[in-house]
């Protein structure tokens, strides 16, 4: 991204940044540093080229302020935010987040309109970061105080579901100064186009492989003009040997404190596709190998179900050849403590509809999953799309008996309703047991000591998870 900045900027061109958050946290370097690596990093860009940053839902990921008052405290760029107040106990950082913010490019005002998710739909709920739900009354609130200011252009710096995006992008009809919307939270790039009534949306994809470029101009009438182009980064672009000198800094940091990071404690049977465009998606090797472990959890008999979020594994990169300590530490860039709990066949139906919820796009609460097969249909509405789901017998597969009590091993998060997967009420499962990443070195250290590899390659033939487009299709045809 420095190597992209630097030739716009010897094109003539002015270069501003905009980041749609969730950048302290998760990742293997934020369990030590609290974000602070990420910060160094955007100051350097923001001495390039100004840099502005609303917060994302893992900005708040812990549950006491001091972290992001030390972000903050640490940062030169700007924080903006229109439904979000910090009320850390920190002055100086309480009056760093910007509202209604103006800056000015190339001789025009431009006004920005921020809002962040709030905790009812996914968002972290934090005494220190009060967040106001109502996004489309705060967006319209703000842009018509801009609106009201004169300002040339009006851009949007989000961290919502596209959706939401979609429907703030509407209010360009009653302000035409309204020029694009751009943010982060999906994963994936995304794209509304935009009209003479709606405002152009665009999403980031994660781990910055993919960023937008968006050219504002004017027309006769003095109103915006939008070009937009996606970039994949790392594709014919030349690493910046200046930002490479920062890089190694952390990488040294980091390796000083784990110095068995880079160790081979395994061996992948074949590259394992473990980047979050496929285990947001669809089956995945990596993935499976993963959940298998979670079975065995809580020792004999083994539960007989086990499911995880996609979105607790962050690695989104490809597993092959050696396995190392980092594959693992990176894949589990939260808590992995598991639970224990039985519910009914009809209770474990209901309870995986969460994970087929929405548009089917590329989604963190996307179920990974062990000893059960799915069979979707995606043109459904919404918690009614599970066409079949079969459990293995001596017989071979056959649907899940409804009256029938199961076994279920799950993270902690999920037992808690996190991504929406609420077990029945009341029900009470064993306390925190093993946490997975544990399991998983550990299945991989005693397949390397029976000189074995590990990972098995997705069937088509036989998938543990069929997602379809239609009630015609054959489910589990293989």
């Amino acid at each position: 991204m420095v190597t992209l900045i630097k030739d716009l900027q010897a094109e003539g061109r002015e270069v501003h940044i905009t980041h749609g958050g969730d950048f302290l946290y998760p990742s293997l370097e934020s369990q030590l540093w609290n974000g602070l690596q990420m910060v160094d990093a955007m100051n350097y860009l923001d001495a390039l080229a100004p840099m502005y940053v609303t917060l994302g839902n893992h900005e708040f990921d812990r549950r006491t302020p001091e972290s992001l008052v030390n972000a903050v405290s640490a940062s030169t760029f700007d924080w903006v935010s229109d439904n979000v107040v910090f009320r850390t106990g920190d002055a100086a950082v309480d009056d760093a987040l910007r509202s209604a913010f103006v800056f000015a490019a190339a001789g025009r005002r431009i006004g920005v309109f921020s809002v962040t998710l709030h905790a009812n739909d996914g968002g972290n709920d934090r005494d220190y970061v009060p967040t106001d739900p109502d996004y489309l009354a705060v967006a319209e609130r703000t842009i018509a105080a801009l609106d009201e200011q004169g300002v040339d252009a009006i851009i949007g710096i989000t961290h919502v579901h596209l959706w939401t995006d979609a429907r703030m992008a509407k209010l360009k009809r009653d302000y035409p100064r309204l020029a694009f919307i751009v943010g982060g939270h999906e994963h994936e790039p995304q794209f509304v186009p935009g009209n003479a009534t709606q405002a152009p949306v665009m999403k980031g994809a994660s781990n910055a492989r993919v960023i937008w470029r968006i050219d504002l101009d004017f027309d006769a009438d003095g109103l915006p003009l939008v070009a937009t182009d996606v970039i994949e980064l790392g594709t014919g672009i030349a690493p910046d040997p200046d930002y490479a000198v920062l890089d190694e800094k952390w990488r040294k940091r980091l390796l000083e404190k784990f110095p068995f990071l880079e160790a081979r404690v395994g061996a992948a049977a074949f590259p394992m596709d473990a980047t979050e465009e496929t285990v947001r998606t669809r089956e995945a090797a990596w993935a499976n190998f993963i959940v298998d472990q979670m079975r065995g959890a809580f020792g004999e008999p083994v539960a007989d179900f086990a499911f995880i979020n996609s979105g607790s594994l962050r690695i989104d990169d490809y597993v092959a050849n050696d396995i190392t300590f980092e594959d693992i530490a990176r894949t589990f860039g939260f808590s992995s403590f598991l639970r224990y709990v039985t519910v009914s066949g009809a209770e474990f139906r209901q309870l995986m509809e969460a994970g087929f919820r929405g548009d089917g796009s590329s989604q963190g609460y996307f179920p990974q999953i062990s000893g059960f097969r799915l069979c979707v249909d995606q043109s459904r509405e919404s918690l009614s799309r599970i066409v079949s789901l079969q459990v293995p017998g001596r017989g071979g597969w056959s649907e899940i008996i409804d009256d029938r009590d199961y076994t279920l091993v799950l993270p902690d998060f999920l037992y808690r309703g996190g991504d929406g997967y609420q077990l029945p009420a009341g029900r009470q499962g064993s306390r925190t047991g093993a946490e997975l990443k544990y399991l998983v070195l550990d299945a991989i250290l005693r397949a390397q000591g029976a000189g074995q590899t590990v990972g098995e390659p997705v069937d088509p033939a036989t998938p543990r998870i069929e997602v379809h487009e239609g009630p015609d299709a054959q489910c589990f045809a293989g």
